[in-house]
């Protein structure tokens, strides 16, 4: 009988492994690559999602890594912006490669005949990019579809500058080296892997969820591995030694930026927020506002700006010492935002 774990042990494994119960003594691209990515929609958003991860964490450090081209900023799960490592990327694009999105096949059928002729033009920006398109007698919507599915087949990522602390003035799209060919099949077994290892136990919805794939493209990587049951009865997967804090383990005040992937991670997000929080962090056109952990949960919403941590609305219960040291942790936040 599969070992049945409640919800806050889930939330303190998904804290473990994303860093969370505590900051570990890691570069930022070995950080990226353990929590499988980190969401960059918002340029800010990895460097405040570091520095709530790794001891000692400097912005210059990062943008080191994005200007040397060790760490990139592609379209990858769901469809949106990440950063990961040069070394993930083939993983990555192998694993997503025919990922399902709002491109069309005969969308993607032009693309790749205009592939080469794309990346010969860049850098280029997103809308010079659609009106070369449209140049070649295609409708805007169409010519938009088209320039994505020639963003993902074609490698154009978003060049270093738009990845930088100081928002860069415009988006520009540049080529990045074609990646080693990888098989499709074992590229998503292994995606599955680094998933559980970053946000398991999880069940096979999770994983969907996460990544944008479909269960049934993904159904082979699964088996074998070791399995819990949640209270509902769910079936969740997990790789072998794997952390698994006690339920009573401390989980210390953090603040995550917008889109962080602990709150994006899972179908199933109660281990780290309530349903009908949710719907106040989570906007229907899927904007996520920054949010503070307290007792590893969502509990209040933060905003700064560059002189700090400028306001945090309490959205949960918190105690007066919780309060203190979220009070302690903006002034330690807004000291490095400065």
């Amino acid at each position: 009988m599969a070992r049945v774990l409640t919800l806050r042990e889930l939330n303190r494994a998904t804290l473990a492994r994303q860093l969370l119960l505590e900051r570990k003594k890691l570069s930022p691209l070995a950080a990226i690559e353990r929590c499988a990515g980190l969401q960059a929609q918002w340029a800010p958003s990895p460097y405040i999602g570091l520095w709530s991860r790794v001891v000692g964490f400097q912005r210059s450090t990062l943008e080191r890594a994005l200007q040397r081209g060790d760490a990139l900023k592609p379209t990858v799960m769901r469809g949106t912006l990440h950063l990961i490592t040069k070394r993930d990327y083939p993983l990555f694009y192998a694993a997503l490669r025919d990922m399902p999105t709002w491109f069309q096949p005969h969308h993607l059928e032009r693309a790749r005949e205009l592939l080469a002729e794309l990346r010969a033009l860049a850098p280029l920006t997103q809308n010079d990019a659609i009106a070369h398109v449209q140049t070649l007698g295609h409708e805007e919507v169409d010519a938009r579809r088209i320039v994505f599915a020639i963003r993902r087949h074609a490698h154009l990522l978003h060049g270093p500058e738009t990845a930088m602390w100081k928002l860069a003035p415009r988006v520009t799209l540049h080529p990045s080296p074609e990646p080693p060919v990888l098989d499709g099949l074992e590229a998503r077994a292994e995606l599955v892997r680094r998933y559980l290892r970053a946000f398991g136990p999880a069940s096979k919805p999770d994983f969907a969820d996460w990544s944008g794939l479909r269960i049934r493209d993904v159904e082979h990587a699964f088996d074998g591995l070791p399995t819990y049951r949640d209270e509902d009865g769910r079936t969740l997967y997990d790789v072998p030694r794997a952390p698994l804090p006690p339920a009573d383990t401390h989980a210390p005040v953090r603040f995550l930026p917008k889109w962080d992937n602990t709150l994006l991670g899972h179908a199933d997000r109660r281990r780290v927020m309530t349903d009908e929080l949710r719907r106040q962090i989570v906007a229907a056109n899927g904007d996520v506002v920054p949010t503070v952990l307290i007792d590893g949960v969502v509990r209040a919403i933060w905003r700064y700006d560059k002189t700090g941590v400028t306001s945090i609305e309490y959205v949960g219960p918190a105690t007066r010492t919780q309060k203190a040291e979220v009070a302690a942790e903006a002034e330690r936040l807004s000291a490095w935002l400065r």
